[in-house]
């Protein structure tokens, strides 16, 4: 019986070897998912001895095996008996750090990150470190990438000699030939900076960050960037100017885009970075050219940032720079839509006057643009902009504006404009509504294009609600009576349509009178269409 304890012992072990070399890679992938179980099973001490050299051996499979056995690694700590055989984790995630497919090295880096926290001071010098520098001098560039992402985990925790070594480390993968190592570096300069002590962010990280900032690869000068905002943060104000600002100065006019656009879209936390001088002397300029941009895309990562930047800045200056350097630079349908849809943000910071004499122009522009797209953007800021601006600003300036949508020759526009009405009216009232916008909408009745005769309708149905019985009954009704006449059935049947839709809002004595009757009308037209939608009018409004 003693013979077949230790058989059953060994069969988890056995198991999971036939499985890991079955052919079917859903059985693969299941063992591993597994392992922690299997691990268990065995205890910590034949985890240690015979599933870990297992694992570690047999590492050649599907990447989605590879990816499920690097992350399983990453909380194997209990099951190998604690943090003082973590360090028993290391081969099989060092081989991992090394394959081909990218997201199991990044996977096997995030788990060695994970324990690395485990590991005393003394195994971090002992076994952690040694890996460090294996990857980091490896002959493959895929081992020197997972490196760059492990330095800062064992720095903080290790002696000044080990440390020193570190550095000259990292310092070598900033040069190395592969620009994919240099972009993994990069990628990760601003966190290793964080954990330098000051002189040597000074010392090696500047030199380092000038280097990848005008490396001959745009795809590691735009990390350079990202890494130059981490790295704005450590150093003292009196520092910056002369050892970051240069660089990034540079890179907001770099000559590809790419770069361009990260500095865009880095912008405000550059901005909380630097403080309020630099921002007043360099960054000023630097986002005007941003939102001057060649390129649409760099011009709408600085338009996202026009609302941040502008509540960042120093109060004493801010409206003198917003109004001269910032509002004249809103050429671009994209920066000026972003500050329109930001306005009741941007007008807190300004002033609802100063704002309107500043972007009043550009709002006529956009409501007129050639693009459809744009003017269906302007439109559908314009509740907003009338909360802000306020009713006499908002008919003097653009009611006009709000009525001409009414008859572009796009449908989706004249549609929006429709529901845009209804909602100005919600802000602005019901008497406004009647003294101002009805009389232009019911002149539109007798226009000779049928498509404007049916907008009137449209209106009517969106304004029937805000407006109440009252205006509707009075005002509206006759207009849509008298178009049941209309010679397009088109026309007609829409009559039978807004019927339907007004019917709610009107007493029952209107609807028997007056509605009924129109409706029986259209019920008995020639047009197919137009007694369709009249007879279902009839039924849904239970005039039968």
């Amino acid at each position: 019986m003693a013979g077949a304890d230790s058989d059953d012992s060994l069969y988890p072990i056995a198991v999971l070897i036939d499985e890991l070399r079955n052919e079917d890679v859903q059985l693969r992938l299941n063992s591993i998912k597994k392992l922690s179980t299997i691990a268990l099973a065995l205890g910590v001490e034949r985890t240690r001895t015979e599933l870990l050299p297992f694992l570690t051996d047999t590492i050649y499979d599907e990447d989605e095996v590879l990816l499920a056995l690097a992350e399983q690694l990453g909380n194997f700590t209990m099951l190998v008996g604690g943090p003082e055989y973590v360090h028993c984790l290391l081969p099989p995630l060092e081989s991992l750090a090394t394959v081909e497919e990218t997201v199991v090295r990044d996977k096997a880096v995030e788990s060695l990150r994970k324990i690395s926290h485990e590991h005393s001071p003394v195994d971090l010098e002992v076994h952690f470190e040694p890996l460090v520098k294996r990857l980091a001098s490896g002959d493959w560039f895929t081992s020197r990438t997972s490196a760059c992402g492990l330095f800062s985990v064992c720095y903080p925790r290790v002696s000044s000699t080990v440390k020193a070594e570190i550095r000259q480390h990292f310092r070598t993968l900033c040069s190395d030939d592969t620009p994919m190592v240099r972009r993994a570096a990069a990628s990760k300069l601003g966190e290793f900076a964080k954990v330098l002590e000051l002189e040597y962010v000074k010392s090696d990280i500047i030199s380092l960050f000038t280097a990848l900032a005008s490396d001959e690869q745009d795809s590691v000068r735009l990390l350079a960037v990202e890494a130059g905002v981490s790295i704005a943060t450590l150093l003292p104000q009196e520092d910056l100017e002369a050892l970051v600002m240069p660089t990034l100065r540079q890179a907001a006019e770099d000559k590809s885009w790419r770069v361009r656009y990260m500095v865009a879209d880095k912008f405000s936390d550059l901005q909380k970075a630097v403080g309020p001088e630099i921002t007043k002397n360099d960054l000023v300029p630097a986002f005007q050219n941003l939102l001057k941009d060649c390129e649409a895309e760099v011009r709408a990562a600085a338009a996202n940032k026009v609302k941040e930047f502008c509540e960042n800045l120093p109060e004493d200056s801010r409206e003198t720079i917003i109004m001269t350097h910032i509002l004249p630079c809103v050429k671009c349908p994209e920066v000026r839509l972003n500050i329109i849809s930001n306005l009741d943000c941007v007008n807190e910071v300004i002033g609802i006057r100063q704002l309107s004499q500043s972007l009043l122009p550009a709002i006529v522009e956009l409501a007129e643009d050639a693009k459809w797209r744009v003017r269906l953007a302007i439109i559908e800021y314009m509740p907003l902009l009338a909360g802000q601006l306020g009713v006499e600003f908002f008919d003097e300036k653009l009611n006009s504006l709000c009525m001409a949508w009414l008859v572009d020759h796009v449908y989706a526009i004249r549609e929006a404009a429709t529901c845009n009405l209804m909602k100005l009216v919600e802000k602005f009232g019901a008497e406004w509504a009647q003294n101002t916008i009805v009389p232009k909408v019911l002149g539109m009745a007798n226009d000779p294009n049928y498509l404007h005769r049916m907008t009137t309708l449209f209106c009517i149905n969106a304004l029937s609600e805000v407006c109440g019985q009252e205006i509707t009954t009075k005002h509206m009704l006759p207009v849509v009576f008298k178009m049941s006449n209309d010679q397009v059935a088109n026309v007609r049947f829409n009559v039978a349509k807004s019927l339907q839709k007004i019917g709610p809002v009107l007493d029952s004595n209107c609807l028997q009178t007056e509605v009924k009757p129109v409706l029986e009308k259209l019920a008995s037209d020639q047009d197919i269409d137009v007694k369709y939608f009249a007879q279902e009018a009839i039924s849904v409004l239970s005039l039968a």
